[in-house]
């Protein structure tokens, strides 16, 4: 199976890539599934039912997310209801939704995905490294093939979630930085692995937002309101080959590709 990771979507310009590259894409490189980070995918902060939906018909299979995935209350129901939108699963097992997903994919079989958090720089969560073997035990019973999308700020810990895994997972990709690593790699185990692949959104900006009004904050410390950017728009993220029976990778690529029709 290839599977097509797509870093953090923001806001419309990452929405509207996906919309105009993804179908094109699939068939260019051969796509048989795509997973996408989507938290930020609503004004930059957030997604809604109707955004997620919007992203599936753009042939998105299924949706991870991170910290900002509470930022808009009505997608609590959603969370609840979709198998194709999952939380991380070390927040309380008491929060909507679920950490990990299996999706049926047309004629390659049964993709597992787990999503994780992590707790360096972040908010006080449950541990990772314990929730996500529980999650693996879960998704054991019905695939081989799982994907796991570590949602993190360290890269450390990130690292050290990729070597805890290798072996027991089909891939773990890092998202949350918006900056695409250059340390792809097929773990010793089988895993693929890499620290974030990178943002789907205005590149011309500071990580998506519009990049004076980042410097003002920085330079003031005073609170201003950030606006996601439209210029330089990109998709990327990460293409991986799995074996279908055993699960491990094969290969991990990174990709980027750019809007040539970006404002």
């Amino acid at each position: 199976m290839r599977v097509l990771f797509i870093g953090d979507i923001v806001g419309e310009p990452g929405r509207e890539i996906v919309r105009k590259q993804l179908r094109d894409l699939k068939k260019a490189k051969k796509i048989d599934a795509v997973i996408a980070n989507a938290e930020n995918a609503a004004g930059g902060s957030g997604i809604t039912r109707r955004i997620a939906e919007e992203l599936e018909e753009f042939g998105v299979d299924v949706l991870t997310s991170g910290d900002h995935v509470w930022k808009k209350r009505e997608i609590y129901e959603h969370l609840i209801r979709s198998d194709r939108l999952v939380r991380p699963a070390n927040y309380p097992k008491s929060a909507p939704g679920s950490g990990s997903t299996c999706v049926e994919i047309e004629g390659k079989g049964t993709l597992g995905v787990i999503n994780l958090i992590g707790r360096v720089f972040m908010e006080a969560v449950d541990c990772p490294f314990l929730r996500v073997t529980e999650e693996i035990e879960k998704l054991r019973k019905k695939t081989s093939m799982i994907v796991v999308d570590m949602h993190a700020e360290a890269t450390s810990e990130k690292v050290a979630m990729g070597w805890f895994l290798d072996g027991k997972v089909s891939a773990v990709v890092g998202t949350h930085t918006h900056i695409q690593t250059a340390d792809e790699t097929v773990l010793p185990g089988g895993t693929a692995y890499i620290t974030d692949c990178g943002m789907t959104g205005p590149y011309d900006s500071v990580i998506g937002r519009r990049k004076e009004l980042i410097i003002e904050r920085f330079m003031t410390q005073l609170p201003n309101r950030f606006e996601v950017a439209n210029k330089d728009v990109r998709m990327s993220g990460v293409i991986i080959d799995l074996d279908g029976t055993t699960g491990r990778a094969k290969d991990v690529k990174r990709l980027q590709v750019r809007d040539e029709f970006a404002k």
